[in-house]
């Protein structure tokens, strides 16, 4: 009998040594004689534990991890192919605690299935949400993704159905969907992971909205550090068209909808959608003035969906399930679930799919096992490099968009970046300031020479100026950035920076010189 082992093809397992795996247990395969299948799947998001192998049993799948390619003889001897005992023995995957208490909705495939098979993609329930739109009208798909309550995972959190709805009203002879997979928020991966992991969910996603509004044809913008999701994708995109699932005439429907992948132009604000979209046109990435807005004049000034690649991705199951299932999942305003993505100073990184209104604290210590140092987490930078940082004090917050706009923070793209008790606030403040400096686009003056100012503001603190007065001076300088920035590159910055000096003032002054 030829046992099927999986073996992650996902960026971070590949990072930590997933092919040299691969490439150890075809050969000691083969050194044995020993029939076997190795399927490259996506990774579960147990990063301290990739490279994670599995092994299909009569039972259900085993795991074995962190695995390197000198384990696999050692594997082999203890009989891994039949779920043998070994140090590394997790024992069945899907008991492992962490992934154990998630709920994912959006990554139920993820780390279950060859991404680039089709056919396993259908045996798991695939293209059965895209089956479902085609039998309905463009507003019966858009009234359903509004009434599952879903909003936009990439950072505003505006609601999908009314973009949707937007788009589908406006007339025009072309329109466009535009999936923005330009994951540029540090600690974040989880667009990544759908995009190697289970492609073929977003294709789907991006063609059931292609369908509710009218476009016929759709762009991933693929961030460039990202060259694995972007072959990922552009093999998908050839499997699916081949099998019709892209093209003219879908399923015999007579309708259609085409599919292309872009590379990305490097910059941090071509994330923010109308960069984006001058960016896809060939042009410079500097974002655009609004109104109007991308939904009535977008990519080549026609309508316009712009979604990322988890509001996509939710897209099939609220088609498949219907709309009052994934309603089920959350709380308040807050539907369905949410990718968290742990990183920074915590002792077990990865994704952790939940529904909305868990706490900081459960992610942090229940899954993540508080900090890879040991010592006590200090503050939490939740959405990115512009989010808010939080104490300790509210780490009981409930993961929800209202909560969090209520602590002045939110929620962003789900990432989570934890720093112990040694980290200096003033200096990630400063941080905030310098990466504006780096990655604006230089449009609006607030952004542009703001974020310098406040550099060389933070500086004169640390330096032991007039430390009450600059710290004025730099509040009414994030005042100006907030009010007067032309996009949320420059009108969010202030947020970290605010944070810190609301939550952390003790860090805002005179710092000590290190002897060289």
């Amino acid at each position: 009998m030829t046992a099927t082992v999986f073996v992650p093809r996902d960026s971070t397992a590949l990072a930590l040594g997933a092919e040299a795996v691969a490439r150890a247990i075809a050969a000691e395969t083969e050194r044995r004689g020993l029939p076997l299948r190795i399927v490259r799947n996506g990774s579960r998001g147990l990063f301290w534990l990739e490279p994670l192998v599995e092994v299909a049993t009569p039972g259900g799948r085993l795991a074995y991890g962190p695995v390197s390619a000198a384990d696999i003889p050692g594997l082999f001897d203890a009989g891994f192919l039949s779920g043998g005992d070994h140090a590394l023995s997790l024992g069945p995957t899907e008991e492992i605690p962490y992934l154990k208490n998630q709920q994912r909705l959006t990554f139920a495939r993820v780390g279950r299935t060859d991404p680039l098979s089709l056919d396993d993609y259908l045996a798991h329930d695939g293209y059965r949400g895209l089956r479902r739109a085609l039998d309905w009208n463009g507003q019966r798909i858009v009234a359903e993704v509004t009434d599952s309550g879903l909003r936009g995972r990439g950072g505003a959190a505006f609601p999908t159905g009314i973009k949707w709805q937007t788009v589908l009203e406006a007339r025009s002879d072309r329109k466009y969907v535009v999936c923005n997979a330009d994951e540029g928020d540090s600690g974040t991966f989880s667009d990544r992971m759908i995009m190697e992991g289970d492609p073929f969910l977003l294709i789907e996603g991006m063609t059931i909205a292609g369908l509710a509004v009218g476009a016929t044809h759709g762009f991933i913008y693929v961030r460039s550090e990202y060259p694995q999701a972007y072959r990922v994708l552009v093999q998908a995109l050839d499997v699916a068209e081949a099998r019709g699932y892209l093209g003219n005439n879908l399923f015999g429907s007579g309708k259609g909808f085409h599919l292309a992948v872009r590379k990305a132009a490097g910059a941090y604000i071509c994330g923010e959608e109308t960069a984006l979209l001058e960016s896809l046109e060939g042009k410079r990435g500097i974002v655009r003035a609004k109104p109007p807005l991308p939904a009535t004049q977008g990519l080549f000034n026609q309508p316009t969906v712009v979604n990322n690649v988890i509001s996509l991705a939710s897209i099939p199951v609220i088609l498949d399930r219907g709309s009052s299932f994934y309603r089920d999942y959350g709380c308040g305003r807050s539907r369905g679930s949410l990718a968290f993505q742990l990183a920074g100073n915590i002792r077990y990184g990865g994704l952790v799919e939940k529904a909305f209104g868990a706490t900081l604290r459960e992610l942090l210590y229940d899954f993540g096992g508080g900090s890879a140092s040991g010592r006590p987490i200090r503050a939490v930078q939740v959405g990115g490099p512009l989010g808010a940082y939080l104490s300790e004090a509210e780490f009981d917050t409930p993961l929800d968009y209202e909560a969090f706009a209520a602590a002045g923070a939110m929620l962003g793209h789900g990432g989570i970046v934890a720093f112990d008790d040694t980290v200096d606030m003033s200096r990630q403040a400063r941080f905030a300031m310098e990466f504006c400096t780096i990655e604006s686009c230089g449009k609006c003056t607030p952004c542009r020479i703001g974020s310098i100012r406040g550099m060389e503001i933070i500086d004169r603190i640390g330096a032991g100026g007039d430390g009450p007065a600059q710290v004025a001076l730099l509040r009414d300088l994030c005042d100006v950035m907030q009010a007067g920035s032309l996009c949320a590159m420059g009108g969010l910055t202030p947020s970290p920076v605010l944070s810190a000096l609301d939550r952390f003032p003790e860090d805002f002054g005179p710092k000590q010189r290190v002897p060289s």
